[in-house]
Parts: structure tokens; sequence; C-alpha cells
């Protein structure tokens, strides 16, 4: 019992301990300012006080009181011209001797800027000058602004730990050779700054203007509507007019204001001019307070200001610090990754070289096998996408050429007349169904190099796939990544003529020879046989009865002895058809202009449009037939072939073949040098990397050493 009592009391906390657990969060948060301020990031959005008011609101007033020096320049127009990040350090005065000699500082009080490094202030007018010539040195001497900020440290005694932002005052009209948009200027500046929702806004208004019409704390509503965030300060209480009181304004019934109003005198110029301290000022202060405002004096002026800022900058970090922590953590791993993606600098060429380009050849050849580690989501790719091609693009188009497509039945009659000469035939010659299959089969070439092509630019997209996901170290190394863009677009060049060929050939191949004895085409002529074999017979019984039985016999044997089952016997007609064919081409013979004068016949035009007879309409229809049933045969073949040819000499080609056309064109020591010469940022991007990974390993170093009692 005992020693589980220490155990418990161990864990037991003084008010005093609590209020100093409190006061070390802004020490952690000046000291993660301090680690981002050296890579000058602001990714981290730390918490912070942002004073925001119109010109001559008494802003400066405001932040010299809560220093306790005079220290801000002073002047007509906009003084403040970059935000000004000023970070209040209490010094112990137990502790003050002995920090002062670690710094190398004599007084009580002393200044650091970040831009003049380690040098330390110890006058204030000095601080003054220094402030003015930064911001001149930046924001030139138009009286121009810049959203760069000038880091400032104070070290004193009187001074409560506070972080303060001092932005430029809000101006309406620009004057002099302000900027005609300087109003814009300033309003962006400043909504960079309190749109972090970790800032606290310090809204700052005169007593004498209407609080209605305040510029500050309208501007503070825009990124805090609830005003949870938003503490109002209420300057020149002494210069209200007769009769007159902020009363109503400081109990908050004029303004309503989540985090409270604050009342405060500010000096006047005559005192400023008159070099009144800010001691005397806060004493007066606290006078005045007392005499107009008794009820309320020990919740207003400037001492009370700082306190409050102080209480709820605490427990501000306190709310954020977890958020905060979680979110150093997710920006340092990925920095971490983002470091790694840069690579480290080369020290064997010959090893990274050859490192780089197997991994290219071996993520191309991956993307066309699908086993790359970086899949698309957005399209097809690779491999898919060639697949996609043979049997989408490629098969829907083959099937959707008409096997019949731009031929006439007068191109069929015109191609069986031709074909016969100068006599008249008693069967539709062979020679004009392969003349005519001929042309049509030829209509598949243009598809099927219209395919090779598909596929060529595919695997030229493949080149660009690789580098953007698989091989970012190429990146680095922009003369390198060019010479493998080369080396596999001229091995691709030189595989396309060598396909286009073959697939040419391939076309070529079924023109060559008209296989009727093929298996399928046999198997449409003979259903197709039968078919005349029947109109024949129906034809044979439509004769007229004066025809004798031994010429309809003789007809009969004739057509047998041709053999039906046969191309010539399927393709013959019978005799009959042409003994009933009443209708000759007639020639319209053009009329003499002169009677009596010879008529040349070969000038008489061939008839091309006229009525078709039944035995050239069913020559036609068996043409047609044929052209039609050879035509799908050889349709097939070519779809099944093409695909074939593609991959065999292009794409299984390249992947075979690219891993030694790298190495034996790029895999030289002549070019070492040259092609891994990184390009001119990329170091530059891998210090930047480097130094912000530093800088968030040590912030979370910082906030790791709070004890868990500093959040609660």
């Amino acid at each position: 019992m005992h020693r589980r009592g220490i155990r418990l009391s161990s864990f037991i906390l003084t008010g005093e301990e609590i209020v100093n657990a409190m006061e070390a969060l802004i020490p952690v948060i000046n000291k993660l300012q301090d680690v981002f301020n050296t890579v000058g990031a602001d990714i981290i959005q730390l918490p912070q006080i942002a004073v925001v008011g119109t010109q001559s609101s008494g802003k400066s007033s405001v932040l010299e009181s809560l220093v306790g020096r005079d220290l801000l320049p002073r002047g007509t127009g906009i003084v403040t011209r970059r935000p000004l990040i000023l970070q209040l350090v209490h010094v112990d005065p137990e502790d003050r001797r002995k920090t002062g000699e670690e710094n190398g500082v004599d007084g009580e009080e002393w200044g650091k800027f970040l831009h003049t490094k380690n040098k330390i202030y110890t006058d204030f007018d000095e601080i003054r000058q220094e402030i003015e010539n930064e911001t001149e040195r930046v924001s030139g001497n138009n009286k121009g602004i810049s959203d760069e900020p000038i880091h400032l440290k104070i070290f004193s005694p009187h001074v409560v730990n506070l972080t303060l932002v001092d932005l430029p005052g809000i101006t309406k009209v620009p004057v002099g050779d302000q900027p005609k948009d300087i109003e814009l200027q300033i309003r962006e500046l400043i909504l960079k700054y309190i749109s972090n929702p970790n800032c606290i806004i310090l809204a700052v208004t005169a007593a004498n203007t209407d609080m209605a019409t305040s510029e500050a704390l309208k501007v503070a509503r825009e990124v805090d509507p609830d005003g949870r965030r938003t503490l109002a300060v209420v300057t020149k209480l002494d210069l209200m007019d007769a009769g007159t009181d902020a009363m109503d304004v400081l109990m908050g019934r004029v303004i309503p204001v989540k985090l409270g109003l604050i009342g405060v005198v500010n000096r006047s110029q005559l005192d400023i001019n008159n070099k009144k301290s800010v001691a005397d000022s806060i004493r007066d202060e606290h006078a005045f307070l007392q005499k107009k405002y008794p009820s309320l004096a020990n919740r207003n002026g400037t001492k009370y200001l700082a306190r409050t800022l102080n209480r709820l900058l605490m427990h501000h970090i306190r709310d954020c610090l977890p958020e905060l922590k979680t979110r150093i953590n997710v920006l340092a791993a990925q920095y971490q990754s983002l470091l790694s993606s840069y690579g480290e600098p080369v020290e064997d060429m010959s090893a990274t070289l050859l490192q780089l380009i197997t991994k290219f050849a071996t993520e191309y050849c991956n993307t066309i096998e699908g086993t790359a580690k970086y899949i698309e989501t957005a399209e097809l790719c690779g491999g898919a996408r060639i697949c996609y091609i043979f049997h989408e693009t490629f098969g829907r188009t083959l099937e959707s050429v008409d096997p019949l497509g731009g031929l006439t039945t007068i191109d069929v009659l015109t191609a069986i007349r031709n074909a016969t000469g100068p006599r008249p035939a008693l069967f539709v010659p062979e020679v004009s169904f392969e003349l005519l299959v001929k042309r049509q089969v030829k209509r598949l070439e243009e598809p099927s190099l219209r395919c090779v092509e598909l596929v060529h630019e595919e695997m030229q997209r493949i080149i660009q796939h690789c580098s953007n996901y698989s091989t970012q170290e190429l990146l680095r190394f922009p003369k390198l990544h060019d010479a493998i863009v080369e080396v596999v677009t001229s091995l691709l060049r030189k595989r396309l003529p060598v396909t286009n060929e073959m697939v040419h050939n391939l076309v070529a191949i079924e023109l060559a020879y008209i296989n009727t004895k093929h298996p399928d085409f046999a198997d449409a002529c003979g259903l197709m046989n039968n078919n005349i074999e029947e109109q024949r017979r129906n034809r044979m019984r439509e004769l007229p009865s004066a025809v004798p039985r031994d010429k309809m016999a003789g007809g009969v044997q004739g057509e047998q002895e041709g053999g039906t089952g046969t191309w010539r016997g399927m393709l013959k007609k019978g005799e009959e058809g042409q003994g009933d064919d009443k209708t000759k081409p007639q020639s319209s013979i053009p009329a003499s202009p002169q009677r009596g004068h010879a008529v040349n016949l070969l000038d008489v035009p061939v008839p091309v449009a006229r009525k078709l007879s039944a035995r050239e309409q069913r020559d036609c229809e068996v043409i047609e037939r044929l052209i039609k049933s050879y035509f799908l045969i050889v349709r097939k073949n070519i779809q099944d072939s093409v695909p074939k040819a593609v991959m065999h000499f292009l794409v299984n080609h390249v992947k075979d073949s690219l891993q030694s056309e790298l190495v034996g064109q790029l895999y030289k020591p002549a070019l070492l040098d040259d092609l891994l010469t990184e390009s001119e940022d990329m170091a530059q991007r891998r210090n930047e990397a480097a130094d912000m990974l530093k800088a968030l390993q040590k912030a979370s170093h910082v906030i790791a050493e709070i004890r868990e009692t500093h959040l609660w």
C-alpha cells in the first residue's frame, strides 16, 4: 500500500506545476518556429497570434506595450510592409545573468533577427532601424508590400511568452506611389495568415470609431464566422468624445466576441516624441482605467491583455499539439519517400547505369505482360490495350467489312462477260469468280496494316508509362531518359516495316491461291449446288410439251457429264437458259445528222444499266454467293493470323531484344559521365527535401520531449 501510495503521489501536480507545464508549451512552439525557419517552410501551420487592424488603429502601440520597449518603425502611410513574426521569450531574472553570458549579452534585454543569424541587438533603436532596412531590402522603398516575413526574437524578463505576427494595416485608398491595388494586396496577405486554423486573431479597433464598421472584425469574421479564435482589442479609450464612454463596447453588448474584448490606452504621438517610456504609459493607463472604468479596470489594460494572450495561446497550443504532432509525422514520412525517389548521389556510375537500364527493360516487359508494379486504373495500358486492339478494334473493323462492299450486280455481270472472251459461254467462267473475290479480299489489307500501326503506337506509349510510374529514377538523369527513349523508339521503328511486310504477305498469300477445295468452301458449294439443281428441275417442268424428251434428256445428261458435284458442274447452266433468253443487248444508234451518212458502230457505247435476263440474274447470284462464302473464310484466317504476326514480329521481338539493345547502345564507358548527369534542379531538390526531412524529424523530437502532463 505504501509503495502504491508513493507511485500515485508522483502523478499529483500542484497548481503552480500545472501553470509551469502550460508555460512550457509556448517555448515549444517557438522552438518549432525556429526549426522551420531554417528551411523557410510554411507547410506546418503553427499556433500564433496575428494582429489585424486598420492603419493608425494603434496596432504598433499595442505590440510595443506587450514588449515594453519602442522597437517598431513609425511614420505616415504604410509602415508595416512585411509580416513581422515577433517571438517574446521570457527570461527568468535569476537565470538572466547565465543566459546573457551564454549569448554574450551584458544587458537584461536583447533581440535577434533570423536574417542576421547570431548577431545580438541590445539597442532597440538599432532593432527598429534593422526592421526598416530589411523591409526596404525586400519590399523596396515605394511603399509596396511583401509576404516574406521578418523574424525577430525578443528576450526579456519583462515579457510573457508569446508569438505575435504584426501585419500591414488595412487601407482603402492608395496614396503617393503606392500600388493601385494596395488594398487587395494587403487583404490577401492578411487572409493568408488568419486563415490558418491554428491562428488566434487579435482584431484591433480604435474606441473613437464605430465598432459596427470595424474593418479588423469584418475581415476576422470572414475566416472565423463564429468568433471562436478572435480576441478584440479596443484602443485609444482616452480619445473618446466628451460625454461618451466605451462601457457598452467593453461589456460586449455591441460586438460579442467569444474570446473576449479588452480595452487599452495608447501613448499619444506627443508622448512618443517626449520619449515617454512604456512603463510610465502602462502606469498612466492603469490610473485612467481606475478613474474612468473602475468596475472593469482589472479586466482591461495592457498587462491584462498580455496575460490573456499568454493564457489563450497556451490553451490553443495544448489543443493544437496532438494534431500538429500527427501532421509532422505524416509529412516526415512523405518527405522520406520523396527523398528516396530522388536517390542517393551516384558513386558507381557503371553499376548505376546498368541497374537503370535493366529496371527500365524489366518494367517495359512487365507492362506488356500485365505484371507491372504500377497498374494503370484510368485507362487500358500495355498488353491489355494490345489485346483490346486485336480482339475489339481490329476484330470489329473486319466484321464491319461487307463481303460484297463496293461490288454491284453490273460489276459481276461485266466480269462474267469479260471472262468469256468473244465466244458466248455455256457456263459461268471460274476466272470471273477469282477476279472478283481477289478484289474483295484485297480490302482486308488496309485494316490489317492499321492494326499494326495501333500496336506500334501503344508500344511507344509504354515508354512514357514506364518513365512516369515505374522508373522515377530516370527523372534524375534527363539525358539517360532521352537516350533510352531514342533507343526504344529506334527499335520499334526498325520492326515496323518488317511487321507491315509480313501482314502484307498474309493478304498476298490469300490472293496467290484461291483454294476452292477448302473444306468450308466445299460445304458452301454443296449446299448451293443442291439449290441450283432444284431450280433446274423446276425449269424442266415448265418447258413446252413440243420439246422432244430426248433433247431434254440430253440436256440433263450434259449436266450430269459436267459433274454436279464439281465446281464446273455447279456453275453450269441448262441450255434452255440460252434458248429462252429473248432479251438481247440493244444499242440505240445515234441518228446521222445527214441522210445516207455511214455510222461507225465502234462508236456506239456499250449499255450498262438495263434489266438483266433470267440467266444473267442467276449467274450473278451464284457468283455473289460464292464470293461471300469464300470471303468469310479468308476474313477468319486474316483475323487469326494478323495478331499472331504482330506479336511475333513486333511485340515479342522488341520484348526479347530490348535489354540487349539498350545495353549495346548505352552501356559504354565513354557515355557514362554524360548519361548520368543529373538535371540542374535535382541536386537542389534533394538538398531541400533532406533539409525539410531533418527539420521535421527535429520538430518531432521537440514535441516528443513534452511530457503528457504538459498537454492537460
